[in-house]
């Protein structure tokens, strides 16, 4: 471990901060060379950025490219992020398909919103064949008893 990582970390901290208290000017230049350099948690939040405005301009090319990084990479939070992009079209060529392999990947990480998505998707057969019997059977993993 190099002797400049607890400043690397500092930094990513900082960014984190900066972003959660919505001072996403300072965010990003905190975490975008974090996010150039691999900072899966830079990225992830680099996306949100790009893809909203927030304290730059809209960028959906940097937006789909750090979140397709930091979901491919293992987090969860990306990876449900991703499967929207595909799921709405936004930054991204819509790919219903895609967003429920995405999905199923968030979920496997127990992120709740993903299974309540991936539910509504077989409900409505939307990337996937209309299962019924599937869409209770993730809602209910979901922690909905009465769908």
């Amino acid at each position: 471990m190099s002797e400049d990582q607890p400043g690397l970390d500092m930094d990513l901290a900082s960014g984190i901060a900066a972003f959660e208290s919505k001072q996403f000017s300072r965010a990003t230049g905190l975490l975008s060379p974090l996010a150039e350099q691999g900072s899966i948690e830079a990225q992830y939040r680099m996306a949100i950025m790009a893809q909203n405005g927030l304290g730059m301009l809209p960028s959906p090319l940097l937006a789909y490219k750090y979140m397709k990084n930091a979901a491919e990479a293992g987090l969860g939070l990306a990876q449900h992020g991703l499967a929207f992009m595909y799921m709405q079209g936004e930054c991204v060529d819509q790919n219903p398909a895609k967003a429920v392999a995405w999905f199923k990947k968030a979920a496997d990480q127990g992120l709740v919103g993903s299974l309540t998505t991936l539910a509504m998707m077989y409900e409505e057969g939307q990337g996937v064949e209309k299962d019924p019997e599937e869409a209770k059977r993730l809602y209910r993993l979901a922690g909905f008893e009465d769908r």
